[in-house]
């Protein structure tokens, strides 16, 4: 049956509906009150703003394309049926492109929150200097990030494809509610930065051939480095976080993964994270490699207190001996590690950790403790490295800790956006 006029009629009003609805899309710029200290960055917003734009542009001549079919000699010459099913994959793809929009919004609309607004901008603050690596060697995309319920972190990465198509302009990252405030928010924080600042050196693109050598050949059963390569993607990760932030990277892992039991030992092949009570362990190994520390041995027993491998099934007790036994060339497979990215440096060299060392965080602590100002002119990831090793030493309060940090946020947020009007400094 060709299509009639009422049914070309109906479909019409239909697509112009979902014209109405592009048109009524607003700028977040004009619908999104916060105050200046809480707002996007100012790449950011263009970023998500032109993003956006583009995509009204395109939904709107999708839709135009399809009246201007119908309107036509074409649509006559097919059935209703056939007339349907186009609008309806129109339908689909108007959709799956409107979910972009919804990727955003939390992103925006959480800057409008009484406190949480401010923090978060503090947080992108400490994305940015988290991602920056002396030395040039990548272009940093925008970094902001949005506040979710859960234990975990997550990242959308810049660059990637989007639902509904379409290159994301900014890095997304999702913070846990119930990491704010506390020191372990950095362990969390870096981490997801950690994914892209890999992404920018193409670290697992260039460490995978490496494993996948050790495997036929290098120290160890070949099924252990088979495992590693499986879990480089989220090892690199936390390896950037350690560098960044220190002990409080591993004391964050231990935060999130402390788990029943049966969830702390499991080995689910389709998992991209390491076995979580091995990836406390490779933390501690990393630590001890980059920072030579008796913490690390403090920590690491402690670990081995709250989860003893005393009671696992012989096969998985010794899979977890065997992958034990591989940390120390794990540890320094990563650090010594030097992608054609880095020019000759190695990640170690790159990382500059000697900046963050345990002796080095602890007189800042103190030098700081005198003259505060000087803690809040300081780059935020050395901040935090500072607060977690003092809150590792015992030197911090918990409750303390918190106010501080909300203090940080607020002031690195503060000084964003002055310095977007030329004025970076704020006395305190």
């Amino acid at each position: 049956m060709a299509i009639d006029a009422y049914a070309a009629w109906m479909l019409a009003q239909e697509a112009r509906s979902l014209l109405n609805r592009v048109d009524r899309m607003q700028p977040f710029v004009l619908i999104e009150p916060m105050v200046p200290a809480a707002a996007l960055p100012a790449p950011a917003q263009a970023a998500i703003e032109r993003h956006l734009t583009l995509g009204r542009r395109e939904l709107r001549t999708m839709v135009r394309r399809f009246l201007d079919w119908l309107r036509g000699p074409a649509a006559r010459r097919v059935s209703v049926a056939d007339a349907q099913r186009r609008f309806t994959f129109l339908r689909l793809k108007f959709n799956a492109a409107l979910t972009q929009f919804d990727l955003f919004i939390d992103v925006v609309t959480q800057r409008s929150e009484h406190g949480n607004g401010v923090w978060l901008a503090g947080l992108d603050a400490v994305s940015r200097d988290a991602l920056r690596l002396p030395g040039g060697y990548f272009d940093s995309p925008p970094l902001v990030c949005y506040l979710d319920r859960g234990p975990g972190a997550a990242i959308r990465r810049a660059r990637t494809r989007l639902p509904g198509g379409g290159e994301n302009p900014v890095a997304i990252i999702r913070v846990p509610r119930e990491r704010m405030i506390g020191s372990s928010i950095a362990s969390s924080l870096v981490h997801e930065v950690g994914h892209q600042g890999a992404a920018l050196l193409d670290l697992v693109g260039s460490l995978r051939p490496v494993l996948q050598a050790l495997q036929h050949g290098g120290s160890g059963p070949g099924h252990v480095w088979r495992l590693w390569e499986r879990w480089i993607s989220e090892v690199v990760a936390d390896f950037w976080s350690l560098a960044r932030v220190g002990v409080v990277a591993t004391l964050g892992l231990i935060g999130v993964l402390s788990l029943p039991r049966v969830f702390v030992f499991r080995l689910n092949g389709d998992d991209p994270h390491p076995v979580p009570w091995l990836r406390v362990k490779l933390s501690c190994a990393l630590g001890r490699l980059l920072y030579p520390h008796p913490q690390w041995t403090r920590i690491e027993r402690l670990w081995d207190g709250f989860y003893p491998l005393d009671g696992l099934v012989a096969h998985d007790r010794l899979l977890l001996e065997q992958l034990t036994a591989s940390l120390p060339a794990m540890a320094g497979l990563l650090a010594h590690h030097r992608p054609r990215a880095l020019r000759g440096a190695s990640l170690m060299e790159a990382m500059a950790v000697g900046a963050r060392q345990p002796a080095r965080l602890a007189r800042l602590f103190r030098w700081w403790h005198a003259a505060p100002q000087r803690m809040y002119d300081s780059a935020p990831s050395l901040v935090l490295a500072v607060i977690g090793q003092a809150r590792a030493d015992g030197l911090l309060a918990p409750e303390d800790e918190s106010v501080l940090l909300a203090r940080l946020l607020t002031y690195w947020a503060m000084r964003g956006t002055l310095a977007g009007e030329g004025t970076a400094r704020i006395e305190r």
